[in-house]
């Protein structure tokens, strides 16, 4: 399993009936960049999902390096090293852009989260929780520390965006533009310093000069080595950052590949255009 960072394997989900997810099979190996690609409808965000424990598979397996997450709740999955951005942006309006960030750290705290092994178990819940109030209030040595380590990590994560969020750090998430949330969001999912990013159309509503921003973005993370699982309709931006391609239609894989050979299969142009030319040029799905 050393070449193979998240191994997909015979995945289904349906709702009422219908097959969204259709017993598919893939893998991202570590630094892989693998985008999902397919018209609407096609099951790429319901795979994102599933992966990252928004909702339970009805059948087949996920693991990361090796360990089983398919039946994992979204917080544990975190743990595990999954971090994710959403179709439609997630931030929290009133907390400013370095406390959005410092959120996505909340899973890697230790001395900020006493006992945090027992918030799982019902009837003992209350004692992290105490715990985590006596730490606010009177702190140790090892939170402060550990304070230090939160700053600096938030710190690392706004110098990525300097430009468009640095000057914004202190200032609430609903004064930002749609786009500067957009980037709030991903430096979140960055700060858990994720074995794999996943990521649901980083860029919808962006304009042009936007995209090109986080394409720059996403290409100095693909060179510093991060795996990133990426569903995104604009194809200059997927052709351009992806390793490997893997097209849906129906709830089903029907092609997969290297970019430059997933923009001329036959079947891929026809289901996910519904015409005969070859993918790219700006096309969407």
């Amino acid at each position: 399993m050393s070449d193979v960072l998240l191994q997909v394997e015979n995945l289904e989900r349906h709702f009422d009936g219908l097959k969204a997810v259709d017993g598919i099979s893939f893998t991202v190996a570590p630094g892989e960049v693998v985008s999902i690609i397919g018209p609407n409808g096609s099951g790429k965000t319901t795979t994102l999902n599933l992966v990252t424990g928004t909702i339970r598979a009805h059948g087949g397996s996920i693991t990361l390096d090796g360990v089983r997450i398919d039946r994992a709740d979204s917080a544990r999955i975190a743990v595990h090293g999954i971090a994710r951005t959403f179709q439609n942006g997630r931030v929290f309006a009133t907390l400013s852009v370095a406390d959005n960030i410092e959120v996505g750290l909340h899973s890697t705290l230790r001395a900020h989260r006493p006992f945090s092994r027992l918030s799982n178990l019902f009837l003992l819940r209350w004692i992290p929780l105490i715990g985590e109030l006596f730490i606010a209030i009177v702190g140790t040595p090892a939170s402060r520390r550990e304070r230090k380590q939160i700053d600096a990590a938030v710190e690392t994560e706004i110098h990525r965006f300097e430009t468009r969020l640095g000057p914004r750090r202190d200032d609430p998430a609903y004064s930002l533009s749609y786009a500067n949330r957009r980037r709030t969001e991903i430096a979140r999912a960055l700060a858990l310093k994720p074995r794999l990013l996943v990521l649901d159309e980083p860029t919808a509503g962006m304009n042009q000069s936007e995209t090109v921003e986080v394409l720059e973005q996403l290409l100095e993370l693909k060179a510093e080595g991060q795996a990133i699982l990426l569903v995104e309709h604009k194809l200059d931006l997927v052709m351009t950052v992806s390793d490997r391609i893997i097209v849906m239609d129906g709830g089903r894989i029907i092609a997969e590949g290297r970019p430059e050979d997933v923009r001329r299969d036959p079947a891929v142009i026809e289901a996910y255009l519904g015409r005969r030319r070859g993918l790219g040029g700006g096309d969407h799905a």
